[in-house]
C-alpha cells in the first residue's frame, strides 16, 4: 500500500467545495481544510505509485479551483 500526503493551493473560498469533490475520489482517505502556506491536506491509499498517480494527476489536478498541488509520498510510519 502506498500512502501519500497531497498539499493543495486553492481559490479562494473555494475550499468547502474542493473538500467535497475530494471525498468522492476513491483513494481519498482524509481531507482538511487548514491554514498556512497550503489551503487543504489530503490524505490518499493507493496500492502502488501507478494508481496514486492516476489519482493526484487524473482526478485531484483537474478539480475545478484547484491551483497547484505539493505531494509527499510516506516511506515510514511511526505510531505513539
Amino acid at each position: 500500500m502506498t500512502l501519500a500526503f497531497v498539499l493543495i493551493n486553492s481559490e479562494t473560498g473555494a475550499e468547502e467545495e474542493i473538500l467535497e469533490q475530494l471525498m468522492k475520489i476513491e483513494g481519498v482517505k482524509e481531507a482538511y481544510s487548514v491554514y498556512g502556506v497550503y489551503d487543504l491536506v489530503v490524505k490518499i491509499e493507493a496500492p502502488d505509485l501507478e494508481k496514486l498517480k492516476e489519482i493526484v494527476h487524473t482526478k485531484i489536478r483537474r478539480i475545478d479551483k484547484v491551483r497547484s498541488t505539493l505531494t509527499m509520498i510516506a516511506f515510514e510510519e511511526r505510531k505513539h
